[in-house]
């Protein structure tokens, strides 16, 4: 193949592809807003599937790297009642298929696998546009040009590439996260190193929910989910984090002391993640010489699937560029023709996660069931 690859996004997604045509020879350029691969914080824990995210790091050559980061004892999961009550308690026996690992730690492996200078730094894509037979024109934040015959859109819910292919663009869930970290926690915070236990630990109550887990040196990293407006939370001041910390706060009222402590006895100020979602079996007719992965094709709200996806369209569609050397249309189709269902069927999942997107329509029950077989 001779045609260059041009990526835009350095998530787990567009690395994967990246990495996967390294290891085909086909020439790739990632460009990535962010200015270093240190610029931010890249999340917490990621739950590495057996059937999607652990293949597309075989197809990168990386499991054995992946191995290394596994976190023991993280796939132990509970479940508590709002009082504190232990409803579920599974522990991490390391038979489980959904080992986890750090994201930011992910990420690195990937980008250590590539030649350097596959990853160009601090080139945000502020428009794309057609040229014509196949080729396209990214301009960036900076003013600088480029022209590409094979355009990946791997730049997440507000992709600038998507509009090249789809007028589909991110609706708000009607839930929020709100995001908290507790350091060296057996110390500092004993009684919530002990309610979240040694992996995964979550509550849940119609409209409000905590989810928590022990990520790597005893870091507590809790999500506060509300089923509120945009408008709702726009009137919470998230400049002031005390204010803030104490307002979300007062909405998990009568909750277990050691459960409300992962929000007022923080050690970073609570972060506001508004959850958006593209529409379920999003899709596109085939445009030559373009195609989408991960968020910016099936953004999803948070069911487990996100990162795994990504990893496996990237591996997906770089395994079909090397398996169609001198057609790229032929490669894009056949990903294409895979990615559809499988997102789809991806926005569809329900599970231990599923709760998660809409706690108004189960109870803490429907989750203990779900995990215990008894549904």
């Amino acid at each position: 193949m001779t045609t260059d690859v041009t990526i835009i996004g350095a998530g787990l997604g567009g690395l994967t592809l990246a990495r996967v045509l390294h290891l085909n020879g086909i020439p790739v350029t990632v460009h990535e807003a962010e200015p270093s691969p240190a610029a931010r914080a890249q999340g917490g824990m990621l739950d590495i599937h057996e059937d999607t995210g652990q293949p597309a790091l075989a197809a990168a050559g990386l499991t054995e790297e992946f191995r290394g980061l596994v976190l023991a004892g993280r796939q132990a999961v509970r479940v508590l009642d709002t009082d504190g009550t232990v409803l579920f308690d599974k522990a991490d026996d390391g038979t489980g298929g959904r080992p986890e690992v750090q994201r930011g730690e992910l990420r690195q492996i990937l980008l250590d696998s590539l030649p350097a200078g596959t990853v160009r730094w601090g080139r945000k894509a502020a428009g794309v546009r057609a040229l014509g037979g196949g080729r396209h024109e990214v301009t960036f934040a900076d003013g600088s040009t480029l022209v590409t015959g094979l355009l990946v859109g791997a730049d997440g819910a507000w992709s600038r590439v998507r509009p090249l292919l789809s007028d589909a663009t991110p609706e708000y869930t009607g839930k929020s996260v709100v995001e908290t970290y507790l350091f060296d926690a057996p110390v500092r915070h004993p009684a919530a190193a002990a309610a979240v236990g040694g992996g995964s630990m979550m509550a849940l109550a119609p409209g409000r929910e905590i989810f928590a887990h022990r990520e790597r040196d005893d870091t507590l990293h809790a999500y506060l989910g509300l089923a509120e407006s945009l408008d709702w939370f726009d009137a919470v001041d998230f400049a002031d984090p005390a204010a803030a910390a104490a307002r979300i706060a007062r909405e998990f009222d009568g909750w277990a002391p050691e459960l409300t402590e992962l929000i007022t006895g923080a050690d970073t100020g609570p972060v506001l993640r508004p959850l958006y979602a593209l529409p379920a079996g999003h899709r596109w007719e085939r445009v030559p010489g373009v195609t989408l992965l991960g968020d910016a094709a099936h953004l999803l709200p948070p069911n487990g699937e996100g990162a795994n996806l990504a990893m496996l369209d990237g591996a997906e569609l770089g395994r079909a560029l090397a398996a169609h050397p001198g057609d790229p249309e032929a490669a894009l189709t056949a990903y294409e023709a895979a990615l559809f269902p499988r997102s789809a069927r991806a926005a569809t999942l329900g599970g231990p996660d599923a709760h998660r997107t809409d706690p108004d329509n189960g109870t803490i029950h429907d989750l203990v069931a779900a995990f215990t077989g008894e549904a």
